[in-house]
């Protein structure tokens, strides 16, 4: 039905764009030319202001999908509108006035209709990069590269739209089953340098998808930057509070990066075996990051000690009480990293698995990642731009998360930093599945 209504969307567009001719054909009678140009004008605006529905109950994709097919349609309009005056001029007479005055008349049109789809893809897309809007204001006008940046919004539009829609559905066949209902609450636990923001989620689309599978979700709420014992004794009142909270007797812990070691130690020093279920640690440096190791060895202490107090003071600002940046930097090198893994032993009444993601090349993220990937690969191989994959490994199930994809999975693409969909791998699924199979554990 999509492409019966796209085909006569585009045989009434370009009768309307070819108005003029029509107008001044002397074969065709005064009432036909007036039919066929007011009923394609009108027809022209309901295609450019009416979005088509989606069986999706979703405005932002229902806007998305228009905006996606206004550039396809204004695409094959000016495509077809150049071979059809060069065939029409060769076989009917009209001035050279009437074709230029027609090829003005159907370029503006053809114009607002591309950049009518642009603004409203602009508008409804999450997946186009910062630096494609750069690019069309400044270069919008200059022929070939403003078809290569129009292309670009569509195929990223386009590729969102049956993403989400795909997303959509099987959210809707699995609404009722509440798949990630697991028996213990899912406590969220962050990594180093982030905070638990109420406006920006350290983990991105994950926790809504969670929870419109049936997850309960808390989050650890440390602070950003402190010793992995003072973290964990934050993240030990933290449990205590959910644990309270929520009526059950455990949580099952989730967590990402420095957040594994935090909750290995509280779970091991600090006596919350008995309220913990299970730990499922993210690209966790359980084995230290050299890269910290390198850093610090490549700046100067005053320098590390200048960043230090400027990252405390501006995260203090920020909500945390006593952020201490440096505590946290140190607790992740090799040699801090060997010695907790060596200390802290595993509970036999906890449930412990690992997951890590890899990096492919250095393309595969932007800066800071990049640089370490290119650091780490040096020193340790595979990685995923912070932690290298032997790191990760902890606790009676890895698993090692391999795209076949060129882009690779970076450290910040495990928490769905950037918000994007990435080829070959989808973040939220990756999560629904981990609590599925927790809660196929009894957890």
């Amino acid at each position: 039905m999509k492409y019966i209504r796209n085909i006569l969307s585009f045989v009434f567009i370009m009768i309307f764009l070819n108005s003029v001719f029509i107008c001044s054909a002397d074969k065709i009678n005064l009432l036909l030319k007036i039919s066929a140009v007011s009923i394609s004008f009108i027809l022209y605006l309901a295609i450019n202001l009416k979005a088509p529905q989606i069986k999706q109950d979703s405005k932002k994709l229902c806007k998305l999908n228009h905006g996606c097919n206004l550039i396809m349609l204004s695409g094959y309009s000016a495509f077809a509108e150049i071979i059809f005056t060069i065939i029409l001029c060769n076989k009917i007479n009209f001035s050279v006035l009437t074709i230029i005055i027609n090829s003005i008349f159907a370029g503006i049109f053809i114009l607002i209709m591309t950049f009518n789809g642009i603004l409203k893809t602009a508008i409804s897309s999450k997946q186009i990069k910062f630096i494609w809007y750069i690019l069309l204001i400044l270069m919008w006008y200059i022929p070939v590269i403003n078809i290569i940046i129009f292309y670009q919004f569509y195929k990223t539009g386009k590729r969102e739209f049956r993403f989400e829609t795909a997303r959509l559905d099987l959210e809707k066949e699995r609404a009722e089953n509440s798949v990630c209902h697991t028996k213990y609450p899912i406590l969220m636990v962050h990594g180093i340098f982030f905070r638990d923001w109420q406006y920006f989620n350290y983990w991105g689309r994950v926790p809504k998808a969670l929870m419109a599978n049936g997850a309960e979700i808390y989050y650890g709420n440390q602070q950003s930057a402190k010793s992995v014992a003072e973290s964990a004794e934050e993240l030990k009142n933290r449990i205590l509070e959910v644990i309270e909270e929520s009526g059950a007797e455990k949580v099952n812990i989730i967590a990402h990066s420095k957040g594994g070691l935090d909750s290995r130690y509280a779970i091991s020093r600090l006596g919350m075996d008995k309220y913990v279920a299970s730990l499922t640690t993210i690209n966790t440096p359980h084995k230290g990051c050299d890269f910290v190791d390198n850093l610090l060895n490549i700046f100067p202490e005053k320098a590390v000690d200048l960043i230090a107090r400027k990252y405390n003071r501006v995260f203090s600002a920020l909500g945390d009480n006593s952020p201490d940046f440096l505590s946290g930097i140190l607790d992740l090198r090799a040699s801090s990293c060997k010695k907790l893994d060596e200390a802290l032993e595993d509970s036999p009444a906890v449930y412990y698995q690992s997951y890590m993601s890899e990096m492919k090349n250095f393309f595969s993220a932007g800066i800071p990642l990049n640089i370490g990937y290119l650091l780490i690969q040096k020193c340790n191989g595979r990685n995923d731009g912070l932690v290298w994959v032997e790191s990760a490994k902890h606790g009676e199930k890895f698993t090692l998360i391999e795209n076949k994809f060129p882009r690779g999975i970076s450290h910040g693409d495990m928490i769905d930093l950037f918000r994007e969909n990435i080829k070959g791998f989808d973040i939220r699924e990756f999560y629904i599945n981990i609590a599925i199979n927790l809660k196929k554990m009894g957890c």
